[in-house]
């Protein structure tokens, strides 16, 4: 009888709008940067989340990541597209100019599986805009979105704890 595959398995999604990626090896965040890097942006908003050494008063000793990926993969595809939907700047639609320009060229999301050591990312977010506002809000939203809404979880290990008390929780962040 064949074994089922693992669901936290590496993944990457490239849409029209940027790429969506789930790794278990180190993020490198300026190839991530760069691959938002476009000659029509004036601005490039990146979030990086790092693991923190301590959390309400414990000390955190690493985190581990594990996702249900290929529908999580989905899910942050989806998130872009949206925030891509929602930034696209309407009040320049005419009939004579045509359908408005796109507020931001492309952004990116990728995510971290694993374990994850106190100082390195676990999830990076880039995104290019012809204006910095567009990218800030768009960055911010991509990130909350993905806490909510993608299927990915985090245990959170804390020095002076047992490993087998650790409990997976969802990623909804602090």
């Amino acid at each position: 009888m064949a074994s089922t595959p693992p669901a936290s398995v590496e993944a990457r999604l490239d849409i029209p709008e940027g790429t969506c990626a789930l790794t278990y090896e180190p993020l490198d965040v300026q190839a991530i940067i760069n691959s938002v890097t476009d000659d029509a942006a004036g601005a490039t908003a990146v979030f990086i989340g790092t693991t923190r050494n301590s959390f309400k008063g414990k000390v955190v000793t690493r985190l581990d990541y594990q996702a249900y990926s290929k529908l999580a993969i989905k899910t942050m595809a989806d998130i872009i597209q949206n925030a891509h939907s929602a930034y696209t700047r309407s009040e320049h639609t005419t009939a004579l100019t045509g359908p408005p320009p796109q507020s931001l060229i492309r952004s990116t999301v990728h995510h971290r599986l694993g374990t994850v050591p106190v100082g390195e990312p676990s999830i990076v977010i880039a995104v290019s805009s012809p204006h910095r506002k567009e990218a800030f809000m768009a960055c911010e939203r991509i990130l909350e979105e993905v806490k909510l809404n993608a299927q990915i979880w985090k245990r959170e290990f804390y020095e002076g704890e047992r490993e087998e008390d650790a409990e997976w929780k969802a990623n909804v962040g602090h």
